[in-house]
């Protein structure tokens, strides 16, 4: 009578991981860096008393993670291999790296929004500051110019962007004039923002005679500084796109461009709102530009053809640089500008992000 082999059970709890096992506990790392950074504090403390100096954050954490490297490493080479010590070592590096490049984001947003909130009501936000001298006041003017410029400089910019990197991409594969445009985008990613509004000014001063500020001046100087970005951008996600899927379009007798706009756009529509938002986050807190444009006023003013504009960017330093009394009314009223153009970004992005999850392809059966 044949015998059946009893199947080894699978829902029994895992085995204990121990050093000898060949591979490290998860809870190793997280006690080797709790370690160093206790000894390198110990250390810190020991030299700063020795020294009679102030603790050094800065070089106790510094000397932590180098001793928490220094020590994974040493420690995953004897119990799981050089392979699986060089990993370990590379991650901690890259890990390093990512908490230093959020040391000074998260310092600025804490510094904005702490000092923000002072002046954070709802008199900053439904007034001006025409006629206003010392406190009160608000910053009304300076954001309906900011949407209004910004918005402007949008229309411009997008249409021109989009359908610049549907030639290069579409039609103009190979060819001289593609290049020729590629160089001048690549050329104008690196032009200074000042350079801009200088061109802008300078074009609006020949038509308009010297002394012209408006709003759409500003707007134009944006738009400069938006092609670049918005035609590279659309240009890597046009790239993107499968050629296949224009092949299965044109065997079907559909024409270049109708595959283009049904086909095409519609797949990368979310890569290119990225690139659309990263360009108009890349402008919106431009200062040069705009202060030679659209200059500054103390009043509101809706019409972008007609007198100076305030926007964001230029209150916050008008208001910082050009203090009265008392000055932390103007110091805090900065400081709430800076906060309200840091909240008008992060709103434009997750807008851009509900776009691009409504408008992208549905790729489920």
């Amino acid at each position: 009578m044949a015998t059946t082999a009893l199947a080894p059970d699978r829902s029994a709890a895992p085995e204990h991981v121990s050093l000898t096992s060949g591979r490290l506990p998860r809870w190793v790392p997280w006690a080797l860096l709790a370690l160093s950074l206790a000894v390198s504090a110990a250390l810190s403390f020991l030299v700063s008393t020795a020294a009679g100096s102030e603790f050094s954050l800065a070089g106790w954490l510094i000397i932590g993670v180098l001793l928490y490297l220094v020590l994974i490493y040493v420690l995953s080479r004897v119990v799981e291999g050089a392979r699986r010590a060089f990993d370990r070592l590379i991650t901690g590096i890259v890990s390093s790296a990512f908490a230093v490049a959020m040391v000074p984001l998260i310092s600025v947003a804490i510094t904005v929004v702490t000092n923000g909130l002072a002046r954070f009501d709802a008199e900053f936000f439904t007034s001006s500051m025409r006629g206003v001298l010392g406190e009160g006041g608000g910053a009304l003017h300076a954001i309906m110019g900011t949407l209004l410029i910004t918005l402007a400089a949008s229309v411009i910019s997008i249409p021109i962007g989009i359908m610049t990197a549907i030639y290069l991409i579409e039609y103009g594969e190979g060819k001289r004039l593609a290049r020729a445009i590629t160089f001048l985008v690549d050329v104008m990613t690196g032009i200074p923002s000042i350079v801009a509004g200088l061109f802008a000014y300078a074009l609006f001063a020949l038509i308009f005679g010297p002394g012209i500020r408006m709003g759409f001046a500003g707007a134009v100087a944006l738009s400069v500084l938006m092609i670049p970005v918005v035609v590279r951008s659309s240009e890597e996600m046009l790239r993107l796109v499968p050629n296949e899927l224009r092949e299965a379009s044109y065997a079907l007798g559909v024409p270049k461009w109708l595959t283009i706009a049904k086909v095409v756009l519609p797949t990368s529509i979310a890569g290119i709102t990225t690139g659309v938002m990263l360009a108009i986050a890349r402008v919106i807190g431009e200062t040069a530009p705009l202060l030679i444009t659209a200059g500054f006023t103390d009043s509101m003013n809706y019409n972008l053809f007609d007198g100076r504009m305030q926007t964001l960017p230029v209150y916050i330093y008008s208001q910082y640089a050009y203090q009265g009394i008392p000055a932390e009314a103007y110091v805090e009223r900065a400081w709430a500008g800076a906060l309200t153009l840091i909240l008008i970004v992060m709103v434009l992005n997750l807008a851009a992000r509900l776009v691009a999850r409504i408008f992208a392809p549905k790729t489920g059966r």
